[in-house]
């Protein structure tokens, strides 16, 4: 199915269906206010369908029903085998239905559908699988005691846990959370971005389809200062994980301090840096990992390396490769395999990313690229790249995050001003490492505060890798990998004294 067209693709579009109502106890209902609300395709502007306007009148139907389920034992005192073999047969389905669901993630958030079909769908059924592997492979403890004692340390699913999805890759994030939480035993309230919510609603009805209990998993679309404050307020939710902005992770520590002091676990922002040093050779093939890095995904990405430091040295060789490079980055439809630049994901967001490439060549920068708006006539919310050499590391270009295809340039002079540089952000999630050297590899990769450093590649890792930030990027646990799992699980200890 490689071979696919943009004519096969709007064809496919034009006969999809879409679910808009919430998924709650295993069925799918309209909100109880009988409100709706639109979400557009960012490619044209228009209306995709009427969404579902859940609020805290759903979300209290919703974890009732996903307490009832988790006391009920229908999901959460199963054997780890079955919840594995349940899971696993959504990841099949998931396959089956791949190319709808990559449809469906391009139209509701502008992203290539290249991406989604390669990157996106593939890489949460392959999470899936790893999660859902997992589930009978976590072992409990033992303890050393003495004859007369038995001392066990085991771990238990935490409850009702609420996750609260971000719109840059929904399906992803999705199944970050769902795979582990699910594998544990727990019930799942979930509320995806609303401006994203048709890829979840889909993965509802697979779900069921799989066979996973109602009440176990709950979708409800809804705005994050009703549905997602009265998931982050309920006096029932055990958990709340969380990815999206700095300023609303903040919000859920709140919640929980003022309400049952439910764990939170908060995925935020970055400000990620490249760092290229003096030493470096293939220029061609870092330049295009520094593309990748700030324009995958149109730059709407947590961990999207904007920040360019590199050695003055190297730099002018290196920016005469990297610029025709970012400038063959096809920016268009979605729905066209040749595209890698979709649109940005609503017109709010794009006038916010105009913003800062206004800001920065009136900061006097000098714009090696310029950006700007592109394909106005489609109605879409399409942004060409933007590169800013001489940006100083105090700018806003260079503080705060665009989340859109622009890059800031910081040249440094040596490896110790480029590691001083790289860490002086309140950011920590991400960054990449470009030398030939292996010994300044192992060294600089132990100085960046950074939860992921990535070496002569942009990467996050796979599946099996922990993804979480130091300092402001992130709180209480990390996605992906076994370490997602401790973040749904209590630890208990049961002591028995024998006779």
């Amino acid at each position: 199915m490689n071979d696919l067209t943009k004519v096969d693709f709007d064809k496919a579009a034009r006969a999809l269906s879409y679910e808009t109502r919430a998924f709650i106890d295993g069925k799918f209902v309209n909100a109880l206010s009988g409100k709706t609300f639109a979400t557009i395709n960012p490619a044209t502007g228009k209306e995709l369908g009427q969404i579902a306007e859940c609020d805290a009148a759903d979300v209290e139907l919703a974890v009732a029903a996903a307490r009832r389920a988790f006391e009920s034992g229908s999901w959460s005192r199963a054997e780890p085998r079955h919840r594995k073999q349940v899971l696993l047969k959504l990841a099949d389905l998931m396959e089956q239905h791949g190319e709808e669901l990559a449809l469906l993630e391009s139209l509701d958030n502008g992203k290539a559908i290249s991406d989604a079909r390669s990157v996106d769908v593939p890489d949460s059924i392959a999470t899936l699988r790893w999660h859902a592997e997992m589930a009978d492979k976590i072992f409990d403890q033992v303890q050393p005691t003495g004859f007369d004692q038995v001392g066990m340390i085991v771990r238990e699913a935490i409850g009702v846990v609420g996750a609260v999805l971000p719109w840059n890759f929904p399906i992803f994030v999705a199944i970050w959370k769902l795979a582990p939480a699910l594998a544990g035993g727990n019930s799942v309230v979930v509320k995806p971005a609303e401006l994203t919510s048709l890829t979840l609603l889909r993965i509802a009805q697979l779900a069921a389809e799989a066979g996973i209990p109602d009440g176990v998993l709950n979708v409800l679309p809804g705005m994050g200062e009703t549905a997602g404050q009265a998931i982050g307020r309920h006096m029932d939710v055990d958990c709340v994980s969380f990815t999206g902005s700095g300023e609303v992770g903040r919000y859920f520590l709140k919640y929980s301090a003022e309400s049952n002091l439910k764990r939170v676990v908060l995925e935020l922002g970055g400000k990620s840096p490249a760092i290229v040093l003096d030493d470096v050779t293939d220029l061609q093939g870092i330049a295009d990992q520094v593309a990748a890095g700030f324009l995958f995904n149109k730059g709407e990405n947590c961990s999207a390396g904007s920040r360019l430091i590199i050695d003055r040295k190297v730099k002018d060789q290196f920016l005469d490769v990297l610029l025709p490079t970012v400038e063959s980055w096809k920016v268009g439809d979605p729905l066209d395999p040749e595209t890698q630049i979709g649109a940005m994901v609503e017109e709010a967001h794009m006038n916010k990313v105009l913003g800062y490439i206004d800001g920065a060549a009136g900061d006097g920068f000098k714009p090696l690229l310029a950006g700007g708006r592109t394909l106005e006539e489609t109605g879409g919310f399409f942004v060409k790249p933007a590169v800013f050499d001489g940006v100083p590391n105090d700018a806003t270009l260079a503080r705060e995050e665009v989340f859109g295809p622009v890059l800031a340039v910081i040249p440094v002079d040596g490896v110790d001003e480029a590691v001083k540089v790289a860490n002086d952000t309140p950011y920590g999630l991400a960054s990449a490492l470009y030398t030939d050297d292996l010994h300044r590899a192992h060294r600089v990769a132990k100085s960046i505060r950074a939860g992921t450093v990535s070496v002569n590649c942009f990467s996050e890792g796979d599946f099996a890798s922990p993804f979480g930030g130091f300092k402001q990027s992130g709180f209480g646990g990390r996605d992906k990998g076994v370490a997602a799992h401790d973040q749904y699980l209590e630890t208990k200890t049961i002591w028995i004294q024998t006779r």
